[in-house]
């Protein structure tokens, strides 16, 4: 009996200290979130502003890893967040940098960041989550906003919304990055505009949204000016900076310049990336004067681009052969500059008193054939269900990762039915029906006209090409109620609707109206010839005297 109630009783301590230990590690963890008020960040807990102290940290494959065929990998990209190994040696060193904000460009939303994520908060440390991929994201030669980008943009505010030291969503990195590709940005704040409708949807806490920006001198200031005007802005704002170089000063690297133009932003501002590595060991004696008093009046701090050592020579620590941080020179500039950083900022009771509600900025105007071509219309909030139905076209294609294969099935494509229900125009703002499809959907919608042109009734398709193949559900099953009304419509628009040969050949002869008439002339050059006339008159003649 003794031994039943001394087993009862270390069972109960037992359970005791794990209750305990948890209840530790809760608090531990409780790390208050940051806000946004105005154009700066707060913590929630307290009056302090909050300044990054950050530096980007994402591994990459090599060159070499993702051209081994012998490699397989579950994605291109390295999820340093999902690898407790990986990061948990890495916090010390993050903390020997006296770093308070990461920046993480690609995650996978299916793996588990609950230790990673943890460690990182126990320690202080804020996280911003970059929501595209190297495979899908809103490229800025051939923007879209569609099914699998919004997908994958809202998989990871789901995989990543629960963690307190989410800091903020970047949309875009990057996108618009010359005056060439302007009309990209309309996708972006498109993202922007429903992630930040879809986290309240899901009611979950309200995670600031924004973009990473580059510092290009023919576009920044109107994308500055786009990311923040109308309803749909942006919670904060980041630029990619790399104008101070070695020993530069704030006269002379353009930051004086940068700060004048952004002094009354109506967001948060900061660096998303910065320090230049035409000198190396890189000094780092910017930070002085991003923290400094007159600097730190307009920006919220910024971070380094970058923690590991790659190929582009930009690294703070790099690993060895047994897989072991090696400090580099990089690494002991950085530690000695962020350790004088001592910045307080306005306590949010202070920045409450002012008039911090900056009127609203007017968008820039757009301008087809000009240095901004970004229409104010933006792209509509792709739907899941509308873009379903196009599952169930009789002519479907395969998934590739070779681009260039879509490329060439589209210029085929269209050349024969017209595609512009597929088509998404940034410069002019307008948004073919099935534009927010993705980019197979809209491929097997196009394939599928030409298909219901023909006979319709065959079961092949009228393409031959290793990735189309004809879906025999199509003739199997009725489709759904809301796809019957959409296929129905698209056969009728196809029977009133010329071809885009027939509408090309149509505009030549608009243009060439002269051509019609040359061959008129011709005709009548030919009735008018005297030897025609004369052989008439012989046939004729020959009738009556035989």
């Amino acid at each position: 009996m003794f031994g039943i109630v001394l087993l009862l009783t270390i069972l109960v301590f037992k359970i005791l200290a794990l209750e305990v230990s948890g209840l530790s590690n809760e608090k531990e963890n409780d790390i208050a979130t940051i806000e946004v008020i105005g154009n700066k960040f707060f913590y929630s807990n307290t009056d302090e502003q909050f300044f990054m102290k950050g530096i980007a940290y994402q591994p990459s494959r090599s060159l070499s890893e993702l051209e081994d065929t012998t490699e397989s990998f579950e994605t291109k990209y390295i999820d340093p967040l999902s690898n407790p190994k990986t990061c948990l040696r890495d916090i010390h060193y993050l903390k020997k940098l006296h770093i308070n904000t990461i920046r993480v460009y690609s995650i996978d939303p299916l793996k588990n960041h609950d230790d990673c994520m943890n460690a990182l908060a126990n320690e202080g440390i804020y996280v911003l989550v970059d929501l595209a991929e190297p495979d899908i994201s809103i490229v800025r030669d051939t923007p879209t906003w569609d099914v699998t980008l919004l997908t994958r943009y809202q998989n990871v505010v789901d995989a990543m919304n629960k963690y307190t030291n989410v800091l903020g969503f970047f949309a875009g990195n990057e996108v618009n990055n010359s005056r060439n590709n302007t009309f990209a940005s309309p996708f972006v704040k498109a993202a922007i505009r429903d992630i930040k409708q879809y986290i309240k949807e899901k009611e979950y806490r309200q995670i600031p949204v924004g973009y990473s920006s580059n510092d290009d001198s023919e576009t920044r200031d109107n994308l500055a000016k786009y990311f923040v005007c109308d309803e749909h802005k942006a919670d904060f704002y980041g630029i990619n900076m790399y104008e101070w170089c070695g020993y530069s000063s704030y006269g002379t690297s353009g930051y004086r310049e940068r700060t004048k133009e952004f002094e009354s932003y109506p967001v948060p501002v900061f660096f998303s990336e910065f320090g230049c590595n035409l000198v190396r060991p890189r000094p780092f004696t910017e930070i002085g004067a991003i923290y400094g008093s007159r600097m730190s009046q307009v920006w919220s701090g910024g971070l380094v681009y970058m923690y590991f050592e790659e190929e582009n020579n930009y690294g703070v620590v790099k690993l060895n052969d047994e897989g072991d941080i090696e400090i580099l020179d990089d690494f002991r500039y950085l530690e000695k500059e962020f350790s004088k950083v001592e910045t307080k900022g306005v306590t949010r009771t202070e920045y409450l008193k002012t008039d911090h509600k900056i009127s609203n900025i007017e968008c820039p105007p757009a301008e087809i054939g000009t240095d901004w071509e970004a229409s104010t219309n933006l792209p509509p909030t792709p739907d899941l269900l509308k873009c379903s139905c196009l599952d169930e076209v009789p002519c479907l294609v395969l998934p590739t990762e070779d681009s260039s294969a879509y490329d060439y099935l589209f210029d085929h494509v269209c050349s024969q039915v017209d595609c512009t229900d597929v088509m998404a125009d940034g410069r002019t703002g307008k948004y073919g029906i099935y534009s927010d499809c993705s980019t197979i959907q809209k491929l097997s919608l196009e394939i599928s006209k030409i298909y219901f042109q023909n006979d319709a009734t065959a079961i092949v398709c009228p393409i031959e090409n290793n990735l189309v193949y004809f879906n025999s559900q199509s003739l199997e099953k009725q489709p759904q109620k809301q796809c019957k009304k959409a296929f129905e419509t698209i056969k009728k628009k196809l029977k009133n609707e010329p071809t885009n040969r027939e509408k090309e050949s149509l505009s030549n002869k608009e243009t060439n109206p002269s051509d019609t008439s040359k061959e008129k002339n011709s005709s009548a050059s030919i009735i008018n010839k005297p030897e025609l006339v004369l052989l008439v008159i012989l046939i004729i003649l020959s009738t009556f005297l035989f």
